[in-house]
């Protein structure tokens, strides 16, 4: 029996996966798990299969839960010669100019298969292999190449992409020319590796013939991963944080997550006050991020900060505080009143592979926004920092809620925005995205800048606040890419997505 759905991903290839499990009697985490995973193999470039990733579950009738499949520093067994090398330094036009560190010895740990087969495995109704099948038919067969892949190409692929072989295989046409929006491609290999996770499950990747060609190419080509990282990776199931705006609790990523802690201060803070001017957005966001610059950017235990971060604003408000870009996310909810809300991120890509596999590698160790205390500065085994805020929630009459964005550090302040204009204001759902979007961006010096689209109002309050200015063109993609699927109190399934990433909706 079919489920009805209702999909908000990253391309009309992955809404079509989730509908497709929807249709088959998968749930919405099904749903949302064949969409993800069909994403990270149509956005060449963006974000792989290789990479970190959240998940938060609403269940019709029970409590709600976040998988962690994040990132992990590796290096077990190794000597200490091996750190702080295997890492080659790349600087991309991308976001104004970005220096990161790209190579073999800038690959995390990978948990977004271990994370999504968890989630399944405890949320979803289908069979592993028919959520993970999508995602290989549409590599076989073809996808047409999206704007935000051919442009993020274009700026990166000869100093990022062009150093491996089969990485530039997997990032041009096969005359070996850039990629351009609409160019069809396929990618045999990775179909026939997702056939193989799909029948296998995730141990493919820990202990099976993949886990062994990464572990291989590591020792080979100076990385860190090491098999004993593959076999102690397990994900972590977590209560997610509450927070309630006006007549909806939300559930978001609690620490060791920075996003999701950040995001509930500012959602919190934004609630309790009346008005709600851009200055207070201004105010509010200038505290809560100049906190993470200077506690959650340098912290060694991510966790107790974050609740720590949580207690210090519930005694003293914002006085009581001292002074990341290749990411997709998929909402979906269904029929029952089940949401989830999946996130992911492979940092910038570090341009390099696991031969013969069609899968591209991470480079969570050399984006340098969750690196601050310096490559391969935390001992193996350690929970990667992350911005990513995956958030369900259900209000007063009955609606249920699925949202999240990619960004960077935009994730948070996007997501506060839309959703005090949904939860607070009353706007629509696609109005509350649609609207133009306001960031405190904190410098490497610490100097703030505030940036903004083009907004007459926006552009009086960065002008009142003294702050220098940088306004963007309207609508734009370093504002994030919210996307978000509701059902309403009397049964009927919507989604909204964001005209700053390419992104489509499906209901069923």
């Amino acid at each position: 029996m079919s489920t009805r759905v209702a999909v908000a991903a990253t391309g009309p290839e992955a809404v079509e996966a989730g509908l497709r499990v929807g249709r088959e009697g998968g749930n919405a985490v099904d749903a949302a798990i064949a969409a993800v995973m069909t994403s990270m193999g149509t956005e060449p470039g963006i974000v792989s299969h290789m990479s970190g990733a959240f998940i938060t579950v609403l269940p019709p009738d029970g409590p709600p839960e976040v998988i962690d499949g994040n990132t992990e520093m590796p290096g077990r067994g190794l000597p200490k010669e091996r750190f702080g090398a295997g890492v080659r330094e790349i600087t991309t036009p991308y976001g104004g100019g970005v220096t990161l560190y790209a190579g073999y010895g800038s690959v995390a740990t990978p948990g977004t298969f271990a994370g999504l087969e968890v989630a399944q495995q405890r949320h979803g109704r289908a069979e592993w292999a028919q959520v993970v099948q999508p995602a290989a038919d549409v590599t076989r067969a073809g996808f047409r190449i999206g704007g935000a892949s051919a442009l993020y190409l274009s700026m990166t692929k000869d100093n990022l992409f062009g150093w491996d072989p089969h990485a530039r295989r997997l990032t041009r046409r096969p005359d070996g020319s850039a990629l351009e929006q609409g160019d069809r491609f396929v990618n045999p290999e990775l179909a026939e590796t997702l056939e193989i996770i799909g029948s296998q499950g995730a141990t493919a990747i820990y202990s099976g013939e993949i886990g062994d060609a990464l572990a291989e190419v590591m020792e080979r080509e100076g990385g860190l991963i090491t098999q004993a990282d593959l076999a102690a990776y397990q994900p972590e199931v977590r209560t997610p944080l509450p927070v309630t705006m006006g007549d909806w609790v939300m559930h978001t990523n609690p620490p060791p997550s920075v996003g999701g802690p950040l995001l509930a201060v500012m959602m919190g803070e934004l609630a309790a006050r009346e008005g709600r001017t851009w200055r207070d957005v201004i105010e509010i966001q200038r505290h809560v991020l100049a906190y993470r610059h200077h506690v959650h950017d340098k912290s060694t235990d991510l966790e107790e900060d974050g609740y720590a971060l949580l207690a210090a604003v519930e005694r003293h408000g914002l006085k009581g505080l001292p002074t990341s870009s290749s990411t997709i996310h998929v909402s979906t909810v269904d029929e029952e009143g089940r949401a989830c809300a999946i996130t992911a991120s492979s940092g910038y890509s570090s341009g390099a592979t696991v031969p013969g596999t069609g899968l591209m590698l991470n480079n969570a160790l050399g984006e340098p926004e969750l690196n601050r205390l310096g490559l391969h500065a935390l001992l193996p085994g350690t929970r990667l920092a992350s911005n990513m805020a995956p958030t369900v929630g259900r209000s007063s009459d009955g609606s249920v809620l699925a949202i999240g964005s990619p960004g960077a550090d935009r994730i948070t302040t996007a997501l506060m925005q839309v959703f005090a204009r949904y939860a607070l204001m009353g706007q629509g759902l696609q109005e509350s995205i649609d609207k133009p979007r306001l960031h405190v961006r904190l410098m490497d010096d610490s100097s703030v800048r505030l940036e903004h689209e083009d907004d007459p109002e926006m552009l009086a309050a960065a002008t009142e606040s003294g702050l220098p200015t940088v306004v963007h063109p309207g609508p734009s993609m370093f504002f994030g890419g919210v996307g978000a699927a509701l059902l309403s109190p009397g049964g009927a399934l919507s989604a909204a997505a964001d005209p700053r990433r390419e992104a489509a909706t499906g209901v069923s």
